[in-house]
């Protein structure tokens, strides 16, 4: 009798053990399924589904209009031609009604812009300083489409030569 009652308990260990392990194996597939999540799915901006962002008050001093422009894909000027860069930026105007007018004038903003990039080479635009001088002569090219001081600043949020 005394010796049943000593193999039920290693029983008893040897199952509670099991289930520890099992509820551990679980919840560390469920933290790597919510980061997976959280890293590949949940939106860029970190804003929940459904949010709206808030709008920048205009109030702020300071502030400026920001517009993202489509992405520029261009073939460079190298050598062989086997160059392309993927450009992806935002600028930022004085007010509303150049954000306005750079919609209305979308095709030649485009044109000019994919002018200026198409003729640059990998080397003027593989270090940061050539990426910096690409930036003012954005901000150039705009200003004389839109006609007049409009654009402040461009912004590159996107950037792949291959």
């Amino acid at each position: 009798m005394a010796e049943e009652e000593q193999q039920e308990a290693p029983k008893k260990k040897k199952g509670l053990i099991k289930w520890i392990v099992l509820a551990l194996l679980i919840l560390g597939l469920a933290g790597g399924g919510y980061f997976a999540y959280v890293t590949f799915f949940a939106s860029p901006s970190g804003e929940k589904a459904g949010e709206a962002a808030a709008p920048a008050p205009e109030s702020v001093k300071g502030y400026k209009d920001l517009v993202t422009l489509p992405t520029f894909v261009v073939n460079l000027a190298d050598p062989l031609g086997r160059r392309y860069l993927k450009l992806g930026m935002d600028v930022e105007v004085v007010d509303l009604k150049t954000v306005n007018e750079l919609k209305q004038n979308e095709s030649r903003v485009r044109d000019a812009v994919i002018l200026l990039l198409s003729s640059k080479t990998y080397n003027d635009i593989g270090t940061t300083e050539g990426q910096i001088l690409l930036r003012k002569e954005i901000v150039e090219r705009l200003n004389q489409v839109l006609g007049g001081p409009k654009v402040l600043r461009v912004y590159f949020t996107e950037m792949v030569v291959q």
